[in-house]
């Protein structure tokens, strides 16, 4: 199939639609729009005692940004056995090229020098649309989520889809609404998106807070890891 025309692909984020293929090889996509859609309240993530635990004692070097086309082929590729996955090709390309015009992001986990975890997702005004995650060590994808909650919250999201809610998500504090309530959700996040109106929230804004980066520093530079106790003492305020 031709490539998906990045511009097509943020619009279908706008209204709720968003695409998945049939197998790592399919030579299409479709379109899906749950009737019921699962999303993380950035207010109710679930900081265990456990996890905040792990958080801090940086068992894992986090970062943002740094690896995105390692996560994304790392997420179409980690799969229990019997299980496929939803992203093909072009998926995985579109992504790569969202990610490169600034629009998506991802998070890394990294252990001796190696990526064990991470996820990624699409950025559009105030939403936040979690994409997929991977784990190659225990707990790895935990952090990665924690850390991408708490720079939502930084930088002034109001939405962090999930798409479809899973066990995994569900303990981490995902819950499921109907579509109406989604819309309704998603609207609000994605008005003013682009316009230069102030809709747009800032997936970077975690960086200036903990000093990753200088406060002076272009809007793309590349951010030093942030300690987990950061993280776990910015969820724990609200968690």
């Amino acid at each position: 199939m031709p490539p998906i025309d990045t511009a097509l692909l943020l619009r279908a984020y706008r209204v709720g639609v968003f695409p998945m293929a049939d197998s790592r090889d399919a030579p299409d996509i479709y379109w899906v729009e749950p009737r019921r859609r699962g999303i993380l309240p950035l207010s109710g993530f679930h900081l265990s005692r456990s996890l905040a635990r792990t958080l801090r004692r940086d068992r894992f070097t986090v970062t943002a940004d740094r690896a995105f086309a390692q996560v994304i082929a790392a997420c179409a590729e980690m799969r229990a056995p019997g299980e496929g996955t939803w992203i093909n090709a072009a998926i995985e390309d579109a992504c790569n090229r969202l990610h490169a015009e600034g629009h998506a992001h991802s998070v890394e986990c990294w252990q001796d020098g190696a990526l064990v975890g991470g996820l990624y997702g699409i950025r559009l005004g105030r939403a936040f649309f979690g994409e997929s995650m991977f784990s190659r060590a225990r707990d790895a994808s935990k952090v990665a989520l924690a850390h991408l909650v708490a720079r939502l919250r930084a930088g002034g999201f109001t939405l962090l889809d999930c798409q479809f809610l899973t066990d995994h998500l569900a303990s981490l504090g995902a819950v499921e609404i109907d579509r109406a309530d989604y819309m309704a959700l998603l609207g609000a996040a994605v008005s003013g998106a682009g316009a230069g109106t102030g809709g747009d929230a800032a997936f970077g804004a975690l960086d200036r807070l903990a000093g990753a980066v200088p406060p002076d520093a272009p809007a793309r530079t590349v951010a030093a890891p942030i300690s987990g106790c950061v993280i776990a003492q910015l969820l724990g305020q609200t968690s």
